[in-house]
């Protein structure tokens, strides 16, 4: 049997090495979190180095890269608008029309519309062509003063005229009554944004401008959120056409005279265009201005040049064909030789126009592949040719 006193020195030693146990794990569980941040430190920091890399650095194989290559020497970058605007409604038309899989291909982007197409022309690398409006050029020139605009920027064609909608709510009856009200001047960079807040402000009154895409505006009306919208596009709009007249939405007139002689017109829409909105037979005066398709002007002996070059060609050749049935119809009221205040014509375009003298079609001819149809140039010459940059003094735009 063993002794009490013997059995007190085995428990103390058992005691022991369970202490010595527990600060054993103790001293590795306080070892631990060291080791656990080191590695954290190091995991941040190879994300970080993989963060200053490159981001595109496909294609992997040389058989790719000559792909790849092909792959983008036919693309023309086409600065669009939003899914309610025109916009974008004409430039899948262009993209439809003028894409012959082989030498263009027209690619439209989303944008903020008509003075964000005017900097994403200036600034964005895959942009060459963009759709707007007249009166935007002029503020970027006095009031931004954005050297040599006029020359960096040109025009390709005249396209359709976009109507100012002022749709208000109910209890609005004249346009002084939105006095101090919300009034939803759609996105920042849209049209609507853009000349909505010049006609508050020739007329004289002072309202509460929410930048808000009027698609969310129009719901925002309902709940008496704000009191109208500003839209700026060609009639009729989808934005417009399934509203429920029950909510007693309704047009404001805008009345045309001499403070928007610059860069407006007369203009009106009807029941016609809108007949859950306008009563039969009823008319609302209103203004509109030229809306325009412009293109950066790049150095004329440069590949993007050639592209858009050949995006000029393709559009003059394919007009016809815009001017018939699914595609908008504002594509047959449109002058092809019309010109543009403020603007100049680029120099393509201004050469198919002296070729096809006063018709309004082009020259049989015209064709693809001659003209300004150019051969196809290497990868090395696309890749130089392709940046944009801010310009010094001289007259292009994005220096090579």
């Amino acid at each position: 049997m063993r002794s009490p006193v013997r059995l007190c020195c085995l428990a103390a030693a058992l005691l022991g090495l369970a202490c010595n146990a527990g600060e054993a794990q103790t001293d590795a569980s306080a070892k631990a979190p060291s080791a656990t941040a080191a590695q954290r430190s190091a995991a941040r920091t190879a994300v970080a180095k993989d963060a200053a890399k490159p981001v595109n650095e496909k294609p992997v194989s040389a058989q790719e890269q000559s792909r790849a290559a092909q792959h983008n020497s036919t693309v023309v970058g086409l600065a669009a608008g939003r899914p309610e605007d025109s916009f974008s409604s004409y430039a899948a038309d262009l993209a439809t029309v003028l894409d012959d899989g082989q030498n263009l291909r027209v690619l439209p982007m989303a944008s903020y519309g008509a003075a964000g197409n005017i900097l994403d022309l200036l600034y964005l690398n895959n942009v060459d062509v963009a759709i707007t409006y007249a009166d935007v050029l002029d503020h970027f020139k006095a009031t931004e003063k954005i050297p040599n605009i006029e020359q960096r920027l040109q025009y390709i064609i005249p396209m359709f005229q976009g109507e100012v909608h002022l749709l208000v709510r109910p209890e609005i009856k004249t346009i002084q009554d939105l006095a101090g009200k919300k009034v939803g001047l759609d996105t920042h960079g849209s049209g609507a944004n853009h000349t909505g807040a010049i006609v508050f402000e020739r007329l004289g009154v002072e309202v509460e401008k929410v930048a808000l895409s009027n698609a969310w505006a129009l719901e925002a009306m309902r709940t008496n959120e704000i009191a109208g919208i500003v839209h700026l596009a060609s009639k009729p709009n989808e934005l417009f056409s399934k509203i429920d007249s029950a909510l007693g939405f309704h047009f404001l007139a805008i009345e045309y005279s001499d403070k928007f002689r610059d860069y407006y017109v007369p203009a009106e829409i009807s029941n016609l265009d809108y007949p859950n909105l306008i009563q039969q037979g009823g008319t609302i005066r209103t203004i509109s201005v030229q809306a325009l398709l412009a293109v950066f002007n790049w150095p004329s002996d440069s590949d993007r040049y050639r592209r858009s070059a050949r995006f000029v060609e393709a559009l003059f050749n394919g007009f016809e064909r815009l001017r018939s049935p699914p595609f908008q119809r504002g594509w047959k009221e449109m002058n092809l030789a019309g010109t543009i205040p403020g603007w100049t014509r680029f120099a393509p375009a201004q050469h198919v126009l002296n070729r096809a003298g006063a018709s309004s079609w082009i020259e049989p001819d015209l064709a693809p592949g001659s003209g300004w149809g150019a051969p196809l140039v290497s990868p090395a010459e696309q890749e130089r040719n392709s940046q944009k940059s801010v310009p010094s003094s001289r007259p292009h735009r994005r220096q090579q």
